[in-house]
């Protein structure tokens, strides 16, 4: 379907990351994983995730936009505050005060810096309040996604390749591992692409923001999702290569 005058269909932008697609891809993902593993934690997780994953993107837009009725309020407490320093200064006799002689005219000058800085001070926090107010919002959610790369890494915690394809003797304590060379290599898949994903919805709170804390925040959970994904992978090459050099054998 061509637009108006015969011109070309337009395409959607490939240089933003899209919300919805990152949604659409958790979804997919949790059921590819309960398809695989049914009733298993790491498809509940990702169920969980993915519920954070549409809350992401609602919190996400709203924490983009301005928030009118608070700038608004802060607005009028603002120029009721300048409206009573006006009304004050009006209100002096400046003659006597400069008849008086230097010592009163000082301390009427010092009084006058020192509402000054206080309203300068009171204005700044006012004006800040949303930034803050903001920053305090996306943390919360920040944190919310740093606990769920801790779970997935817990969930691949004892998926040991050397165990699965050496035949070792498990004891006791021993954790149950019942997975083929298969199973594991798409459970340790799955966890890796659960890890990636939560970056990808870190990041969607940095690109909507041009706050350097959260900024600095976000690029601290895509550091600690690259550092355990690269672990994972680091266990899927390793059952690659027992597994390559078992034929071999």
């Amino acid at each position: 379907m061509t637009g108006p005058a015969g011109s070309a269909p337009r395409r959607r932008s490939t240089r933003h990351l899209d919300p919805n697609k990152v949604v659409q891809t958790l979804a997919q993902l949790q059921a590819r994983i309960e398809a695989r593993f049914p009733e298993s934690g790491l498809a509940a997780v990702c169920g969980d995730l993915a519920l954070a994953g549409r809350t992401t993107e609602l919190r996400a837009r709203r924490l983009s936009r301005p928030f009118i009725a608070l700038r608004l309020f802060v607005g009028l407490i603002l120029l009721a505050a300048v409206a009573g320093e006006a009304s004050v200064a009006m209100a002096i006799d400046w003659r006597q005060v400069l008849t008086n002689g230097v010592v009163p005219l000082a301390q009427g000058l010092e009084s006058a810096v020192n509402l000054v800085i206080l309203s300068g001070g009171a204005a700044w926090f006012l004006l800040t309040l949303e930034t803050r107010w903001k920053r305090r919002r996306v943390r919360s959610a920040l944190n919310e996604l740093r606990a769920f790369a801790h779970v997935v890494d817990m969930h691949q915690l004892t998926k040991d390749p050397t165990v699965v394809l050496g035949g070792a003797h498990p004891t006791s304590a021993s954790p149950k591992r019942a997975m083929t060379e298969f199973q594991l290599a798409r459970y340790l898949d799955y966890c890796a692409e659960m890890l990636a994903l939560i970056s990808k919805l870190a990041a969607l709170y940095g690109l909507r923001s041009l706050d350097t804390e959260i900024d600095q925040s976000v690029r601290e959970i895509e550091g600690l999702t690259s550092d355990l994904g690269r672990k994972i992978w680091q266990k899927i090459t390793i059952l690659g290569e027992l597994e390559e050099h078992g034929r071999q054998a």
